[in-house]
């Protein structure tokens, strides 16, 4: 990012300013929200501030629990007069928090990032938000274990172990700085890719079932009730990647995972090369080119249907 250091000695001047800072991620967060966030408590304990890291869901991956300080992460901000560090969170609205008159210090990689901070650090050409945090606190002080261990495993988990599209040659410079902090690389690996929960692999045999082909086979849909959430015990943390085994078919440009809830649906979109983070934009809510997506009020049918209708407006094959 060509004016972190420029980022970097604004961040400082902010610290300057406070005794208590409040780390927070975006409500159902993934990995990269969680890594990112933990990181920055890491090197902001280091630093010795009084520091929280919040988030709003009850329901956090759980086979996160190896990274350092995943015990911390509480439901409720107790600082009052904090500065507010937000993680991989495109909007404000998606911090689960009324935070106004609150300094917010914004760092993301979302390409449809609102741009809501006092100060934003977003770069969208980073491959996920701990990338991006990495870049600004290692101009500062040290980055040690602990926050290289949750950097690295929220890079994994966003590049989909090194796989996506939008990988280069800067993004393994950044994994080798990470890995000579002293990452722990079998043990992220083995936590974060070979760690599933029974419900987990239950509800991916219940999402490839649904599997619908529209578009000359180019959208592939999966759709999950509520009742196969409750009959297979599965959590919305339990839904991770399971989009991208629809999106690994040969002929599929765009999938889409639609998952009912009390009154709404969550939708997650995948593509090999079509931008559907502007089409998850157009529903409210964003993403990247190749990862979107958004919750809407209505039937599974009607959302369906409205995306279907808009990618064919839209001509995105």
């Amino acid at each position: 990012m060509e004016n972190m250091a420029h980022h970097a000695a604004a961040f400082k001047n902010l610290l300057e300013k406070y005794q208590k800072i409040t780390i927070l991620s975006h409500v159902n967060p993934d990995p990269d929200a969680i890594g990112t966030a933990l990181g920055v408590y890491a090197w902001l304990r280091e630093q010795r501030f009084q520091v929280e890291v919040v988030n709003g869901t009850k329901d956090i991956p759980r086979y996160l629990d190896f990274l350092p300080h995943f015990g911390k992460i509480k439901q409720k901000i107790d600082f009052a007069d904090s500065l507010i560090i937000a993680c991989d969170c495109g909007s404000l609205d998606r911090l689960g928090f009324v935070l106004e008159d609150r300094e917010i210090v914004n760092i993301d990689h979302h390409i449809t990032n609102t741009q809501y901070g006092t100060l934003n650090i977003v770069d969208v050409k980073a491959v996920s938000s701990s990338e991006v945090a990495f870049g600004l606190l290692e101009r500062l002080y040290p980055v040690l274990r602990e926050s290289a261990t949750a950097f690295y495993a929220a890079l994994v988990s966003d590049t989909r172990n090194f796989t996506t599209a939008n990988m280069s040659g800067a993004v393994f410079d950044v994994a080798s700085k990470l890995i000579a902090l002293g990452v722990d690389i079998p043990e992220v690996t083995q936590k974060m890719l070979h760690r599933r929960s029974l419900a987990s692999l239950r509800i991916l045999g219940v999402a490839i079932n649904s599997l619908v082909l529209r578009e000359d086979a180019k959208v592939a849909i999966l759709k999950i009730s509520k009742e196969d959430l409750k009959h297979t015990g599965a959590r919305q943390s339990d839904l991770d990647g399971v989009v991208d085994y629809a999106k690994s078919l040969a002929t599929v440009e765009i999938a889409m995972m639609l998952v009912e809830r009390e009154s709404s649906v969550k939708v997650s979109l995948r593509s090999k090369k079509t931008d559907v983070g502007t089409l998850a934009s157009f529903f409210g809510g964003g993403g990247h080119r190749q990862a979107g997506g958004f919750e809407k009020e209505a039937k599974m049918q009607v959302v369906t249907d409205e995306l279907l209708d808009e990618i064919r407006k839209r001509g995105l094959f």
